[in-house]
């Protein structure tokens, strides 16, 4: 075991203080790297079942060969998934945040420089709602459509790291993402509450289909069942 606790990096950004610590967390008998901005944790290493299931849910069933967005990098587990699908062919990971990328790049997070250093990923500075609203998520290729669009930022549909990502959640957001997605492609989005039927209803009128899938798993510290949701919604063929 190494220092209970160990700061591994801070930075001054637009959105606030960011924080990278490292602890010995002895509930689990294991090390936890988390990430906060300002006084909010916007990510654990100790619950990482939702944003597996994430990306295991969105390409669940898609054919090959498959050109996939993951909006939010984080820790990296959504995007290290996604790359453990044989099927996918490109992988892009827009984040906000250059220090986030900066410390995958630079390997201060486990598995953080294999996931940089693979040739089917590209790491992206740039703010994925901007994007959504613009031409699209590819710098290089304007309005490039992918066959699944995967989406970890906000805490939910109704609790916003920022008010001006709203728009995203709202029916002219909703409609913009459809439209970067091929035929039969799949928009799959984490959230930290409970199913939202509005939203849900939302997704209904610019999808073929859409459903909330509740993701269950286990939380020691408090000793009972922990849930998320992903929100799932496929366009037309």
């Amino acid at each position: 075991m190494g220092a209970r606790f160990e700061e591994l990096d801070w930075r001054r950004t637009p959105l606030g203080e960011l924080v990278l610590r490292r602890r010995w967390d002895p509930t689990f008998d294991r090390e936890v790297h988390e990430i906060k901005l300002n006084d909010e944790f916007l990510m654990s290493s100790l619950f990482t079942t939702s944003e597996v299931a994430l990306a295991r849910l969105a390409l669940d069933g898609l054919p090959a060969p498959l050109d996939v967005v993951v909006g939010g990098l984080g820790l990296g587990y959504t995007a290290r998934t996604a790359l453990e699908n044989p099927d996918v062919r490109s992988l892009l990971v827009v984040d906000a945040l250059a220090e986030v990328i900066d410390w995958h790049r630079g390997g201060l997070l486990p598995g953080g420089a294999e996931l940089a250093a693979d040739p089917r990923c590209h790491l992206v500075h740039g703010d994925f709602f901007a994007m959504a609203r613009s031409t699209g998520f590819d710098p290089a290729t304007p309005d490039r459509r992918f066959h699944a669009i995967v989406v970890d930022i906000d805490h939910s549909p109704r609790h916003l790291l920022h008010p001006s990502n709203a728009d995203f959640y709202e029916p002219d957001g909703v409609r913009r993402v459809a439209g970067r997605l091929h035929p039969d492609g799949v928009f799959a989005l984490w959230s930290n509450e409970p199913p939202d039927d509005d939203y849900t209803a939302t997704l209904a009128e610019h999808f073929a289909h859409a459903r909330a899938e509740v993701v269950r798993f286990p939380n020691p510290l408090q000793g009972r069942e922990a849930t998320s949701t992903v929100y799932l919604a496929r366009s037309p063929r």
